[in-house]
């Protein structure tokens, strides 16, 4: 056999001796605890200790309220109120608006631009929600050079001058 093979057996076989651990009580010298064990079983049972305490940790904190102590994480009450906030404000924001389109078309009355009899409630507020401000979503000069200058470069990058694609991997 080789040194290289005699260390490894000799490596597994002292991990496979048998030892053991006497716990005495120091005034007395009394045995508590004795063991016999093998430092093969002692790193078994540390290991399997270990994943077992990381596992309930994960267990305790993914299912159950503590997730909310770790940063990133935020409470599901949380969630919820943010999520009627939201709501709240956007009704408020649309009620805003039919206010102010009411209160302008009664100022509108009282100034004498309006008739009093075009003036109704209703069609007022069917105004402010017909309303939208327009969009310009036609592409501008520099939008329109930008698109020919990457069409350019994609024709120049794509085709090399024997017609070949020069992407395309050998």
């Amino acid at each position: 056999m080789s040194k290289k093979q005699l260390k490894k057996k000799k490596f597994f076989d002292r991990l496979l001796i048998k030892n053991r651990l006497i716990i005495l009580n120091e005034d007395t010298f009394e045995e508590i605890f004795s063991f016999k064990l093998n430092i093969m079983s002692v790193f078994v049972s540390l290991s399997l200790g270990a994943i077992f305490l990381i596992s309930i940790t994960t267990v305790l904190i993914a299912f159950t309220p503590l997730r909310e102590f770790i940063p990133g994480y935020s409470s599901s009450q949380l969630k919820r109120d943010a999520t009627v906030l939201a709501l709240k404000s956007d009704s408020l924001t649309t009620a805003l608006k039919k206010n102010e389109a009411y209160i302008k078309s009664i100022q509108k009355v009282l100034n004498g631009e309006l008739e009093y009899a075009k003036f109704s409630k209703d069609s007022i507020l069917s105004s402010v929600d017909e309303a939208l401000e327009p969009v310009d979503l036609s592409p501008s000069k520099k939008e329109m050079e930008l698109r020919e200058r990457v069409k350019e470069e994609e024709n120049t990058n794509l085709v090399s001058p024997k017609g070949k694609n020069q992407n395309t991997k050998k």
